[in-house]
């Protein structure tokens, strides 16, 4: 037995209250908030008296779960970077959207900008990267073919 499917990403922010926004502007459901931590929590992070305040994010068919969480202790000493699509490392989630480019205005109003362009693959996606709070990039891409 292995890997049965993907429960959830896990994303440490700063801002919970921006980057769960950003996900709401872009159409994610948001969930409860919870605070969570505790020895279970230690012993998991491999930290000593972990607290965390977090919410999970959701697409609205109920796929691409993610966990939102802002470590309230111990504090996080890295600032979050805007690094660019090739960084090494996680570097993009990306998701299916309808109508992007009505989407895109919302982002911009928002105070959001892509990475780079919207693109055409090949008459079958319209697909770009947005940056996001705390350098986050979201890959949206609206299907043009069946």
């Amino acid at each position: 037995m292995g890997v049965r499917s993907l429960e959830h990403i896990g994303l440490i922010v700063r801002d919970l209250d921006r980057v769960a926004d950003f996900f709401e502007l872009l159409g994610f459901d948001i969930g409860e908030r919870a605070t969570v931590g505790g020895e279970w929590a230690d012993r998991v992070n491999g930290l000593t008296g972990t607290k965390v305040e977090m919410v999970f994010v959701t697409a609205p068919d109920g796929s691409g779960a993610i966990e939102l969480s802002r470590m309230l202790s111990p504090a996080t000493v890295e600032e979050p970077a805007a690094l660019p699509a090739d960084a090494l490392g996680l570097r993009h989630l990306a998701y299916r959207v309808d109508g992007l480019e009505p989407l895109l205005e919302r982002v911009r109003e928002a105070g959001y900008d892509l990475v780079g362009e919207v693109v055409n693959y090949d008459d079958v996606w319209l697909v770009c990267y947005v940056r996001g709070p705390e350098g986050l990039i979201v890959e949206l891409g609206e299907r043009l073919a069946p």
